[in-house]
């Protein structure tokens, strides 16, 4: 297992559920979760390996932005 962290702006609770839903649903993510007290708005994901830009095109597609923090 490895965490990926993202810049995000899911600045609530509605943008976090319009996103969560596909993370969800993907079977290599393992868990999942935003901190919104971060001034990036920091998305982690805990996965089996998954590509970085799959996570970004996700998150694209649902409507806001994510870039990942290396």
């Amino acid at each position: 297992m490895e965490i990926l962290v993202f810049k995000t702006n899911l600045s609530n609770s509605k943008r976090i559920g319009d996103v969560g839903a596909h993370l969800n649903i993907h079977p290599g993510i393992h868990q999942w979760n935003v901190d919104l007290h971060d001034c990036d708005n920091v998305l982690r994901i805990v996965n089996l390996n998954i590509d970085p830009a799959e996570v970004e095109e996700i998150v694209k597609n649902a409507g806001y932005y994510c870039k990942e923090i290396l």
